[in-house]
């Protein structure tokens, strides 16, 4: 890898991001819409506040999936990254630098969204306002990372939108935001524990309800975050020269 081809690769997509209102208004406002939407639809603070945090998680990692899947292979059928790759530039400097530009516009999407959540629609929490961010943070990324691999193998922007209901709504089921996981049957439950999303609720769940910072704190970001670089890794392992 090459720092300074990666950090080029981010600033293209952050320029090209600046010029595309409607998407940047689509990742950063339609999270905090959504909730804003959820808290009058309970009128409750006492049951937004249960609910809300872990609709912290799938909010971000759901809509980064589906914009980063989309606007990626739009630069492979439109043989953008066919060019870019004909350049001496790693497959690795390509993903991480669109990794880092679609990152800091999820840094932006999490922190309009906790910041209504906890100042405007009454959102209370235990634990450490940073590290329910991080948390958040971590999640959008993992769908930011998620959707640059399912890029990879879709042809047509249809079947990009396709892998969301096959790779986002299995783990926004299974994730215990519906029923607690271990509730769930032994076949689901052991799914549920192989989805990443899954780590990314308890750790807001825990992070709402105590102020502690204990080992399955820590497991559960690590997992998250380790999750987001391996489909990073092998999106890049996957990521053809030629487009097809």
């Amino acid at each position: 890898m090459n720092a300074t081809l990666t950090l080029a690769t981010a600033r293209r997509i952050l320029t090209q991001l600046r010029h595309d209102h409607r998407t940047v208004a689509l990742m950063v406002l339609v999270p905090s819409l959504l909730l804003i939407l959820l808290r009058y639809v309970f009128n409750d603070e006492r049951a937004f506040s249960a609910a809300a945090p872990a609709l912290l998680a799938v909010f971000p990692f759901a809509i980064m999936f589906i914009v980063t899947s989309i606007t990626t292979l739009r630069e492979r059928t439109t043989a953008t990254l066919e060019r870019l790759m004909t350049m001496p530039i790693a497959k690795l400097d390509l993903l991480f630098g669109y990794a880092i530009a679609f990152g800091l516009v999820a840094v932006l999407q999490v922190l309009v969204a906790a910041g209504i959540s906890l100042t405007w629609l009454g959102l209370e929490i235990d634990g450490s306002v940073w590290l329910l961010l991080l948390i958040a943070v971590l999640d959008a990324l993992l769908g930011t990372a998620l959707g640059l691999l399912a890029s990879a193998f879709a042809r047509t922007e249809f079947q990009a939108v396709q892998f969301m209901p096959a790779i986002v709504m299995p783990q926004v089921l299974l994730c215990g935001l519906f029923a607690p996981r271990e509730s769930m049957t032994p076949v689901l439950e052991w799914l549920s524990d192989v989805m990443p999303l899954s780590y990314a609720v308890d750790a807001l769940a825990q992070v709402t309800n105590s102020s502690d910072v204990d080992g399955t704190l820590v497991r559960n970001l690590v997992i998250v975050a380790g999750c987001a670089i391996l489909a990073l890794v092998l999106g890049a392992a996957t990521l053809r020269r030629r487009t097809p």
